[in-house]
């Protein structure tokens, strides 16, 4: 099938806008690139440091300067559920890594933070910006200068496009990403979800809430909704940044295992020593970005990566916006139905073929750049395949034709809907992303008074008030990445389904985050520019009359020019978001970070 031709404009469009910032960037890593170990350039007294605690059989291999090493960067702890596995890697690639005659160590740490422990709280608002403290750790991981290539273990919201964004100011080495899986179904997310709603009405006890949370986030791997952690695994994979079908396969069983070495062992075959040498900032091109964001769209994932992948492929030199976002939505059909956007859960969804169906239908009907390089070689084709164990052998398969559950995956040319999950919506209160695909027709459009909030908690406190009992948008503004780091507002989630489920029009409209957890409501996100930098949320006034229409792409207050022109932004005093809980830490980070449109990101000032 010939790929789209909207496909190949848009990308056409990337590679234009991207021309200088993108050759810059490859000029870059071509000078970084060498041939032999790396290592080989140092003195004797940095090599001597470098591997001074190896154990013997690793000193012999590293000492003669022949063969690559590989780099583990790893954001292994033990709290995170999805991160815990991690704990056994390093053992399994160090093993994998002798068995193909080269060396692995563990090259540092990043840290991993758990939004579904911080949200709702202070240490939420350190989580946009752990991203690119996770990108500065992967970069100091791997300044050492002593790596061929690079294992990157992570999984959850912020650690994966921090992995990546590091990796690539060392684009000149391969990087292969190395999943976790998630963890086995517990009770179904709707059922979770129900109990919190019941909560947020008093109608069931704390116990039970807790009861229903421990039924559902009960084991190690990532939690089982299609949220940023899970769209991420999509992404790596779609990007050819894992191997193929690596994506969601559970944590510690014996296939998981195997891809975890085999992984290993490809990262020391696409090495500069090797005929395969494949690094990552060659991977990371415009075509590869615009298979990224298709997959987003075919699956319905998260609202995070209309930051995210601006913030990644500006670390390649690649420039987008969320008009490529929202252009590519129209063309691409939504194939997956997966909670928030359906029952499904993301196991339902590997087991009804998963990653390995969703890229063969999209590349059998033209929607995907076949013509990439991969991690497992040239060709987005062998993503089209499944791993399985056949007598202890690793082994990839053709996936059968028909998906397995018609309630969770679609063919290409019966798709659950013509367009992709995700929708841009501008108009005179800025630029917006909302994820349609969670919304139901009815809801796509509303016109109701604004009631304005300058925190969640406000919010919270209307609702136990009884004052929210009516069709309103909510307004929650000041949530952008200057003005307290932009976290998820998951707590408005349970307060605003509530109020929808009792027959009342509301929305929300804020320029703060809520992922991919973003569910029934619409709700207009990442407004920019955010009301701190002066946005057009900064002048709307309670009552107010807003016009969300996600159908048109449209977001507006019904206000004659005149008078909206002439309206001041209101002043907010947002010292408590610079104190307590690490946030004082993050004061560079929140004076010099982008809008949303931008990434968020604070790492490429003047750039």
């Amino acid at each position: 099938m010939p790929l789209h031709p909207g496909i190949v404009a848009i990308t056409e469009r990337i590679i234009r806008r991207s021309e200088v910032t993108r050759s810059r960037y490859l000029q870059q890593i071509a000078a970084a690139a060498k041939t032999s170990p790396v290592r080989d350039a140092l003195a004797c007294a940095n090599q001597a440091h470098a591997w001074a605690a190896a154990p013997r059989e690793d000193k012999l291999i590293l000492r003669a300067l022949r063969q690559p090493n590989l780099a583990i960067v790893s954001a292994y702890n033990d709290m995170l559920s999805a991160h815990q596995p991690y704990e056994r890697y390093p053992a399994i690639i160090k093993a994998a890594a002798r068995e193909a005659g080269a060396t692995a160590q563990v090259a540092g740490g990043v840290p991993a933070m758990c939004d579904g422990v911080t949200q709702g709280y202070a240490g939420m608002e350190l989580s946009l910006f752990s991203r690119d403290v996770i990108a500065l750790s992967t970069a100091v991981s791997l300044s050492h200068n002593v790596f061929d290539a690079a294992l990157c273990l992570g999984v959850c919201d912020k650690i994966v496009p921090g992995l990546l964004m590091g990796a690539l100011s060392f684009g000149h080495l391969p990087a292969v990403f190395v999943p976790a899986g998630p963890m086995l179904s517990g009770i179904s997310n709707s059922e979770k979800s129900k109990t919190r709603q019941l909560y947020a009405e008093g109608k069931t006890s704390k116990d039970a809430l807790l009861a229903s949370e421990e039924s559902a986030y009960h084991g190690a791997g990532t939690c089982t909704f299609y949220g940023t952690a899970n769209s991420n695994q999509m992404l790596m994979e779609i990007m050819g940044l894992h191997l193929p079908g690596a994506a969601f396969v559970p944590p510690n069983t014996p296939l998981r295992d195997a891809l975890t070495a085999a992984a290993a062992r490809r990262a020391v075959e696409i090495t500069a020593q090797g005929a395969q040498y494949t690094p990552v900032g060659r991977i990371v091109d415009e075509k590869a970005i615009v298979n990224g964001i298709v997959g987003l769209m075919a699956t319905g994932g998260s609202t995070n990566h209309t930051l995210h992948l601006v913030a990644i492929a500006k670390a390649a030199g690649i420039l987008i916006d969320w008009t490529d976002f929202s252009e590519l939505s129209a063309l691409v059909p939504l194939l997956a139905r997966i909670y928030p956007n359906g029952p499904a859960d993301v196991n339902q969804f590997h087991a009804a073929g998963g990653m390995a169906f969703v890229i063969r239908e999209l590349l059998d009907a033209g929607y995907l750049h076949a013509d990439v390089q991969t991690v497992a070689g040239p060709g987005l084709h062998r993503y089209a395949q499944a791993p399985e164990l056949r007598d202890n052998s690793l082994q990839w398969h053709a996936i059968a034709q028909a998906s397995a559950d018609e309630t969770v995956l679609h063919s290409a040319d019966q798709p659950f809907s013509a367009e992709g999950g995700l929708k841009l919506v501008a108009g005179n209160l800025g630029r917006a992303v909302i994820k349609i695909s969670a919304v139901k027709p009815e809801h796509r459009l509303i016109e109701a008074p604004a009631l304005c909030f300058n925190d969640q908690e406000e919010v919270t406190a209307a609702f136990n008030r009884g004052e929210l009992d009516r069709d309103f948008v909510a307004i929650v503004r000041f949530q952008g990445p200057r003005a307290n780091g932009m976290p998820e507002l998951h707590k408005l989630i349970p307060t605003l389904g509530v109020l929808l489920d009792k027959g009342y029009r509301v929305a929300l409209v804020t320029d703060g985050r809520m992922s991919g957890a973003s569910g029934k409501v619409p709700a207009a996100l990442h407004v920019t520019p955010e009301a701190k930098m002066g946005g057009a949320l900064a002048k709307v006034r309670d009552g107010d009359v807003i016009r969300l229409d996600a159908n048109a792409g449209t977001l507006d207050v019904c206000i004659n020019s005149e008078e909206w022109s002439a309206r001041k932004c209101i002043e907010v005093d947002l010292s408590r978001n610079a104190l307590g809980m690490g946030r004082e830490l993050f004061g560079i980070f929140r004076a010099n970070a982008t809008g949303s449109e931008q990434g968020g990101c604070s790492l490429f000032v003047g750039d």
